[in-house]
C-alpha cells in the first residue's frame, strides 16, 4: 500500500514541466499540484493497456516527465545529511542518478493502481511557508472510505518551485532513505554505496 501511495504521490508531479527543461516554471507549487491532478488522470486512463502491457515504457514516461521536476541533488544531500560532507559535485550527481533510478523502477508499477475513481483532494496552503520550504498537503480517498494525507516539500530555484520531498501518512521519502543509505555511506564511502544502489545489491525498504 506504501509504495503505491508514493507512486500516486510522485505521479502527480508528472506532465507539469515546461517545454524547456532549462525555461523557468512561474506557477506556485499550489497551482502546480492542483492543475497536475485532473490532466494526469486521463493521461493514465487513455494509456493504461498500453503501459500495463510494456512496464519498461511507463518506466521511461516516469523517468522523461518526472524526474526533471524533483530537485535530485538537493534531495541527495538530504539523504546523505553528515554522512555527505566531503562529497564531490561528481560524486553527489552519481549518488543522486542511482537514486534517480530507484524511484522510477521501484513506483512505476504503482502508478497503474491509480484509478480516475479515486479523489484527490488538494488542501489550502497553511503555515509559514517560504521560499526555501513551502508545502502543499493533499489527501488520497482510499476504498474503503477514508483518506491518506500526502504533503509535498518545495522550495524555490532558479528555473522555478522544484519538489525535493513526498511524506505519505507521516512517512518522509528523505528520512526513510536517510535512515538506510546514511549510515552505509559512513561505513563503506559513497563510491561504494552508490554502485551498491545502482546495481541492486542494496535492497531499500519503503
Amino acid at each position: 500500500m506504501m509504495k503505491s501511495l508514493f507512486a500516486i504521490a510522485l505521479l502527480l508531479l508528472a506532465g507539469t514541466g515546461v517545454a524547456d527543461a532549462y525555461a523557468v516554471d512561474q506557477r506556485d507549487p499550489l497551482t502546480i499540484i492542483d492543475e497536475t491532478t485532473a490532466k494526469i488522470l486521463s493521461i493514465l486512463d487513455e494509456r493504461r493497456e498500453e503501459f500495463t502491457a510494456d512496464q519498461a515504457l511507463l518506466q521511461d514516461v516516469v523517468r522523461e516527465d518526472l524526474l526533471p521536476l524533483l530537485d535530485l541533488n538537493y534531495s541527495a544531500r538530504l539523504i546523505l545529511g553528515k554522512a555527505g560532507k566531503g562529497v564531490s559535485p561528481e560524486q553527489l550527481e552519481s549518488f543522486s542518478q542511482a537514486m534517480a533510478s530507484v524511484l522510477v523502477n521501484r513506483y512505476a508499477d504503482g502508478l497503474l493502481e491509480f484509478r480516475s475513481d479515486k479523489q484527490v483532494e488538494v488542501l489550502p496552503l497553511k503555515g509559514n511557508n517560504t521560499e526555501k520550504l513551502t508545502r502543499v498537503r493533499t489527501r488520497i480517498a482510499l476504498e474503503n472510505g477514508g483518506f491518506t494525507p500526502v504533503d509535498y516539500a518545495f522550495r524555490k530555484t532558479e528555473t522555478g518551485w522544484k519538489a525535493f520531498d513526498v511524506t505519505v501518512e507521516g512517512i518522509s521519502y528523505i528520512i526513510t532513505f536517510r535512515n538506510q543509505i546514511a549510515p552505509r555511506v559512513e561505513a563503506d564511502g559513497i563510491d561504494k554505496v552508490t554502485e551498491e544502489i545502482r546495481s541492486g545489491s542494496i535492497q531499500l525498504s519503503d
